[in-house]
């Protein structure tokens, strides 16, 4: 369309929305479309396929672990006059006698635990704030260590008794191949007892949630999917509120008196163009620890189950304030309309996009240039770190216990993917400044892995997944909203174009899920096998066994002997001290 001042006009002149109707330039937008589509499904097909034999490579070169050889046990019922540890023992010697090690209870920590836990802190930070020295009524530091395990001796008479055994024990199994078997075959007739899964690694634990009853779980799921779904409505406010900030002139109709105020140039760009995007910032910030507590409510017994349920949650959550919320909030400011039937979603999405092109630039800039900037500087742990040593005065230094917060920044990449995508061929002005956000991503990203955080478990690439599904849903709603707009632009050969690209990007993406991602739920029986035959040849299996128990060992303050005193039949495999263990098999944390 012609324009007389280019500089002087709106972000909408360079966008799809500036094409005339009928127009022959669709051509264009329609082939790119068709480029973006293939490059993109090239580069999943490839990466999907790199990881995936990255995972398997992993999987066999990797030191043996006790979670490879235990299985996790919920719902363990109780016979009359017996404990669950006894229930246990006749059941599994029973259907798995070829097989089946010894187990290892999970017991409730109450009073006890806590008194040692505290006692520990005390002589980390000193009471109510004071330094180590506040405990100048004991002759040294030995003398405090000396009380701390006579805690821990009657800890261990206290705890590992049948009335606080929970309906869940680890079980140890001499190959992998039978955990792993054990852990995909239905035990009982009733699904809701004897329940087992390969167990987490010991650092990925959480061990306040296994002694939760299983019963109670899929209520536990319905509640928090409640929960979430109120939490996402009630988020609307604020992003209603700031997509109000960018329709001044609506704002000016709500709002007489602030007519005058907000006709100031320097006023209207601040209020319109970045106060938008760093209100929303900031409210977005709370959404993580949100997701976090719904997730660990939610019942998972790992740290890397309840952080990938948080990411996913995040992730759904960013995807519909930031991308869909603010689009059909400004559309409906606008226009006043809202959805009438589903086929009208691609109309309505193909007129809101290209016209939240300049939120959608500024919301690059500021939550994401400036998080990448507050990832390098890491705000919030150097602000502990001073509470800690000026305020609570800890004066050690502390290991650091910093740990990727995939729940928090693959949410972001992905959105920002979203972004891209979307707008690639609407309002394409936005690509470079994704582009800058991108190659520094990869730098700072690269950089604080390697050298900030550390990392307690592993999680074998099970993020992957998740990356690949979002950047199919990116792809899909991008041609979606091609179709609206080839279709209120009258241009029936690219609408038409464009049906068979949809297809056949959900064609390639079943077919990755058919081929790759198996690999990412279970391992193949043939790996297993071979790792455990390797390790028989080398006669490992013996220092192996030897590790199991003091791997769970569920207190800490508890020496291995307690762990192994809450353990029933034993076998034929004396578990003897951890520290006799060949330093050449030592498990890597």
């Amino acid at each position: 369309m012609p324009h007389k001042q280019i500089p002087t006009a709106s972000l909408e002149v360079f966008s799809i929305g500036n094409v005339k109707e009928g127009s022959k330039w669709f051509w264009a937008h329609c082939l790119a479309l068709y480029v973006i589509s293939f490059s993109a499904c090239i580069l999943l097909y490839f990466e999907y396929k790199s990881i995936s034999k990255m995972r398997l490579g992993h999987i066999i070169e990797s030191t043996p672990k006790p979670s490879q050889f235990t299985v996790l046990v919920r719902g363990i019922p109780r016979l009359s006059g017996k404990s669950y540890s006894d229930t246990l023992t006749k059941f599994f010697a029973n259907y798995y006698a070829s097989s089946y090690l010894s187990h290892q209870m999970v017991y409730r920590s109450g009073t006890v635990l806590k008194l040692m836990s505290d006692t520990e802190k005390m002589i980390k930070s000193g009471c109510c704030g004071g330094s180590v020295n506040a405990f100048k009524i004991l002759s040294s530091e030995e003398t405090v260590k000396e009380n701390v395990k006579e805690i821990a001796r009657f800890a261990d008479l206290g705890v590992a008794s049948r009335y606080n055994e929970c309906p869940a024990a680890f079980v140890f199994f001499k190959t992998r191949y039978a955990a792993f078997i054990v852990s995909q075959v239905l035990q009982s007739s009733n699904p809701r007892l004897w329940v087992t899964k390969l167990a987490p690694e010991k650092n990925d634990l959480l061990w306040s949630n296994l002694c939760l009853p299983y019963r109670q779980l899929w209520l536990r799921k319905i509640a928090i999917l409640i929960a979430a779904i109120v939490f996402m409505f009630v988020f609307l406010i604020p992003v209603t509120v700031v997509q109000g900030l960018t329709q001044l002139e609506q704002l000016a109709q709500a709002l007489p008196f602030l007519r005058g105020f907000l006709n100031k140039k320097f006023i209207n760009q601040l209020v319109t163009g970045y106060l938008p995007s760093v209100i929303l910032m900031l409210f977005l910030y709370t959404v993580p620890p949100t997701m976090m507590l719904f997730s660990t409510v939610e019942g998972y017994v790992s740290h890397s189950g309840r952080k990938k349920s948080a990411c996913l949650k995040v992730l759904c959550f960013n995807i519909w304030n930031v991308f869909f919320v603010n689009v059909l909030s400004g559309s409906i400011i606008n226009q006043l309309n809202a959805f009438s039937s589903v086929r009208d979603i691609p109309a309505i999405l193909a007129r809101a996009v290209p016209t939240q092109a300049s939120f959608f630039m500024t919301y690059v800039l500021t939550s994401g240039w400036a998080s990448l900037s507050c990832e390098l500087i890491q705000i919030f742990p150097l602000f502990c770190n001073m509470v800690k040593k000026f305020i609570l005065r800890i004066k050690e230094d502390s290991p650091n216990n910093l740990t990727f917060p995939y729940h928090t920044e693959v949410p972001r990449v992905l959105v920002f993917g979203l972004l891209g995508f979307t707008c690639s061929i609407m309002a394409p002005l936005i690509l470079p400044f994704l582009l800058i956000y991108f190659i520094l991503g990869n730098l700072v990203y690269r950089n604080q892995i390697l050298h900030v955080y550390e990392s307690k478990y592993d999680t074998g690439g099970q993020y992957w997944p998740v990356v690949h599904n979002a950047t199919i849903f990116s792809l899909v709603l991008t041609q979606i909203i091609a179709l609206g707009v080839f279709g209120i632009k009258r241009s029936p050969v690219a609408f038409g174009f464009t049906i068979p690209l949809v297809i056949l990007t959900l064609l390639f993406n079943e077919y990755c899920r058919q081929r790759f991602y198996p690999t990412f739920k279970q391992i193949a029986a043939q790996v297993l096998i071979e790792m455990d035959r390797r390790d028989e040849i080398c006669g490992r299996m013996e220092e192996i066994f030897q590790q199991l128990h003091s791997a769970y060992c569920q207190f800490a303050l508890t020496s291995p002997d307690s762990c192994k005193a809450g353990n029933i039949n034993e076998g034929d495999h004396k578990i003897q001290d951890p520290e006799a263990i060949n330093p050449c098999v030592k498990l890597e944390t």
